[in-house]
């Protein structure tokens, strides 16, 4: 965990680099597609959800940056200061999540890869959530409450990496095959380091990386039945408006 050498100079650690390919990802997905477009007033008409959910979800990943750098600066203190407001962010977001896929589900007609899609919007929420509140009460374990928040972030990525892929590479179709694997590539590092750090894996960090794979084998047998898309637009009647 050592991020300032004996000399005074800056490391980043493993932690620190994760959250800034994180970061890579969401911003470089987001700014192309909406925080670009927004500034440059060509993006309009947008409900006020989505702005909302946007600010939550920037937070907290402008939240996660901030939080590991003061580990790196081992300023443990502040840090520390700073986690009921990371909670409170952390319940914004599964929030946000929930609503922006609710308001999603009532103007989609489920076309191309829309049920995939959809899996993973409703898959996302629950799932940081889970392994958010696992984190919280892994506190002073340190290293697997890092980890676990690190894992958390993953299970909510899915929306950056497709921008990504899809507006920086050129792609015409969802790429969820290729975003499961960019997310499980992360998650194998955080495992790799745990192992390294302790000698083993932790049965949480186990249990928070099967809430993240999982789902990934049930997308397709999932949201090809007709009971999905159903269950989709159910989803939907749940918005106050479109």
């Amino acid at each position: 965990m050592a991020s300032v050498s004996k000399e005074g100079g800056f490391r980043p650690s493993f932690h620190l680099w994760m959250v800034l390919a994180m970061c890579a990802f969401v911003f470089t997905g987001f700014g192309m597609s909406y925080l670009w477009p927004v500034a440059a007033g060509t993006r309009t008409g947008d409900a006020p959800i989505v702005h909302l959910h946007g600010v939550v979800f920037f937070s907290w990943m402008l939240l996660l940056l901030v939080q590991s750098l003061l580990v790196n600066v081992k300023n443990v203190k502040l840090h520390r200061s700073l986690g009921t407001f990371g909670i409170a962010v952390g319940t914004l977001v599964v929030m946000m999540g929930a609503f922006i896929t609710i308001a999603g589900a009532s103007i989609t007609d489920l076309s191309g890869s829309g049920p995939a899609v959809f899996f993973l919007s409703v898959v996302a929420p629950p799932s940081f959530a889970v392994i958010f509140a696992m984190a919280i009460r892994a506190v002073r374990k340190v290293q697997v409450h890092r980890d676990l928040i690190l894992i958390a972030t993953i299970a909510i990525l899915m929306p950056g990496i497709n921008r990504v892929y899809m507006l920086g590479l050129g792609i015409d179709r969802v790429p969820v095959i290729e975003t499961y694997l960019t997310m499980d590539v992360l998650l194998a590092a955080v495992l790799w380091q745990e192992r390294r750090v302790l000698g083993a894996i932790s049965r949480p960090t186990w249990i928070a990386s099967a809430i993240v794979v999982v789902p990934q084998f049930l997308n397709l047998p999932v949201s090809s039945t007709q009971a999905w898309r159903d269950f989709v637009f159910w989803l939907g009647s749940f918005a106050w408006y479109a």
